[in-house]
């Protein structure tokens, strides 16, 4: 993935490093593993429907830029002519919410898993004596006592040290109604390893949360699909892919024959009847380069033409809108070709190997002129 991290951006660099997941999970660029896999997945998406590779990274949101909640936040921005934009967010809001709410309502939000395999492990645990702790802590004794059981095993390991070595150790509460420093003594609990044994595992989820601008993505796919024919900058194309394009094939007469029209309606039948939709443009009046072209400006990627071959022997031709190149083949079998095509189980370049190459230099001359 391109990645703009943090600390490039406060260096003022800004071509970003290209590192792959894994790498960039390890070496702590991103946060975890779920959130690399959910940023892996947002850039498939993108570059799949057809936005450049060269003109789209993941910046990474700065400390005094990231939301409370995240831990982690990625922006994936594409290159348009409004400079770098943001499309998709990712933000890794692990456990802020479910926690929140249960400090709040003082209830569990969390998992419970029942395992297979009872787990059993060491565990330390505070012991109050209800006798000394509850009368000498008073309206303390419940808050330092949920201190206590909220430390790591590293600093509750430390207390119970200075407990065996001193006889007392001192609590210090911050964010209480009761804040301040509470001194505790070896007669008022005790803190001992026990073997506990878990018959279900709780955990609490967290939350991967990625926000799409439809509208600010569609817009930067038009862009990088837009272009011009290099002979004609006045022609328009729209270079969807297959997916994105909202018609997958133009079918089209050469001429106003009334002789065509039976094959018009029933190859866009036979297309629609394999989920491929086609549109007619039967405008007679209007020369095919001239359709051909404003259904480029639509991003139609293939166009079926009959002509007068088709009524001498079932052949027609196969448009492709890039290269403009046609190929000639029986009318089912071409049907058969754009569904494979739109598929994706078959390339034009395949096409081309496979059936008759048109030559189009004289239509291209006509077009020109008539344009």
């Amino acid at each position: 993935l391109p990645l703009l991290t943090g600390s490039m951006q406060l260096a003022e660099e800004t071509v970003p490093a290209v590192m792959t997941i894994g790498d960039a999970v390890s070496q702590g660029v991103i946060d975890n593993k779920t959130l690399g896999y959910f940023m892996g997945r947002i850039y498939l998406f993108l570059t799949a429907i057809g936005i450049k590779t060269d003109l789209l990274r993941f910046r990474q949101h700065m400390r005094n830029e990231m939301a409370h909640y995240a831990c982690d936040c990625w922006d994936a921005e594409i290159y348009t002519s409004y400079g770098w934009i943001e499309c998709v967010g990712c933000a890794d809001r692990s456990a802020y919410d479910l926690r929140v709410h249960s400090a709040s309502t003082k209830k569990k939000l969390c998992v419970r898993e029942h395992l297979a395999e009872p787990l059993v492990y060491e565990k330390l645990v505070c012991e109050p004596n209800n006798k000394l702790f509850g009368p000498k802590l008073k309206r303390a004794a419940k808050p330092v006592q949920e201190y206590l059981e909220s430390l790591p095993v590293e600093e509750l390991a430390e207390v119970k040290a200075a407990l065996a070595k001193d006889g007392k150790a001192t609590v210090t509460l911050t964010g209480t109604a009761v804040d301040g420093d509470y001194e505790i003594t070896s007669d008022m609990l005790t803190i001992e390893y026990q073997t506990k044994i878990e018959n279900t595992r709780e955990y609490t989820p967290n939350v991967i949360e990625p926000s799409f601008g439809i509208g600010r993505i569609l817009y930067a796919l038009i862009e990088h699909s837009y272009s011009v024919r290099a002979e004609d900058e006045q022609r328009g194309v729209l270079s969807f892919n297959t997916q994105m394009s909202p018609f997958k094939c133009l079918i089209l007469p050469i001429s106003g024959n009334p002789s065509f029209k039976p094959f018009l309606q029933n190859t866009a039948r036979s297309l629609r009847n394999v989920g491929v939709p086609a549109r007619i443009d039967d405008a007679a009046s209007v020369s095919i380069g001239r359709r051909y072209s404003r259904n480029d400006e639509l991003g139609t990627p293939f166009a079926i033409t009959f002509d007068f071959m088709t009524l001498k022997d079932n052949t027609v031709t196969l448009r492709e809108r890039d290269s403009t190149k046609q190929v000639r083949g029986s009318l089912e079998d071409i049907v058969e070709l754009v569904k494979n095509l739109v598929s994706g189980s078959v390339t034009w370049d395949d096409a081309l190997a496979k059936f008759e190459l048109v030559d189009t230099t004289s239509e291209a001359d006509a077009e020109s002129a008539t344009e």
